[in-house]
């Protein structure tokens, strides 16, 4: 993520077909991605610890507070 770019997270509301992947009702970090989010996609960070695009519509983006996106941010970070 660049420097001047806000953390953005999105909580999950659907996990169908990716139970190992996702879980609900857990915030996930968003990696910026155009052409993902052409095509309705959102590019997160799941459950393996990887960067993937998965349908916008099993998430709700949620605007967090500086402060509290870092310390999600670096604590998911291995």
């Amino acid at each position: 993520m660049k420097n001047n770019q806000k953390p953005q997270f999105a909580l999950c509301l659907d996990n169908d077909g990716y139970s190992a992947s996702l879980e609900v009702g857990k915030l996930y970090p968003i990696i910026p991605d155009k052409e993902a989010k052409a095509h309705e996609y959102l590019r997160i960070v799941d459950e393996s610890g990887e960067d993937y695009a998965f349908t916008a519509n099993r998430f709700h983006i949620v605007e967090l507070p500086d402060a509290v996106g870092e310390v999600l941010l670096a604590t998911s970070q291995p």
